[in-house]
């Protein structure tokens, strides 16, 4: 199962949230649990690490929300007879991962991964506007990350 990832770290700043960025090989090796876990193979996938001001505008741009989230999925629509294998884009806001790792208790590199897998998900057309399909994505997103020995992300601390 392959899919390959355009890393993008557009977040520049110099400080500690800077030096949570995982690593290409880190976001690879997420991406490709959730390959396999979906039978994926032969896709590709941009990420990029952004700030505030860059996941804030995009988010309202997009969703009509003014503030900055911890990752947007955008899938990528491509016509049919246009032979493309792109998933689509995750945009990643590093403060806000950040703040809500440290908020929640959790390993950063833990929280970054459950992003990465969430967004994933969002990409192949899971969503959680409901109880029903909530119950049913989280159910995968702690699968997935039980294989990469990273603790369910929904239960309290």
């Amino acid at each position: 199962m392959t899919i390959e990832v355009d890393y993008q770290q557009a977040y520049q700043h110099d400080d500690e949230a800077h030096a949570t960025l995982p690593s290409p090989a880190d976001v690879e090796c997420w991406v490709s649990a959730v390959a396999e876990a979906q039978q994926l193979s032969d896709k590709e996938l941009t990420v990029r690490f952004v700030d505030e001001n860059e996941s804030q505008t995009l988010n309202h741009e997009y969703r009509g929300k003014d503030k900055p989230t911890n990752v947007l999925s955008f899938p990528f629509e491509c016509p049919p007879e246009v032979p493309i294998n792109l998933l689509g884009d995750l945009v990643v806001c590093v403060p806000v991962i950040v703040a809500e790792a440290q908020q929640q208790q959790k390993q950063v590199t833990h929280h970054y991964a459950h992003m990465i897998v969430h967004g994933m998900l969002h990409l192949l057309g899971y969503d959680h506007q409901n109880d029903e399909d909530a119950e049913h994505m989280e159910a995968l997103e702690k699968q997935i990350l039980s294989q990469l020995d990273i603790d369910d992300p929904y239960r309290e601390h």
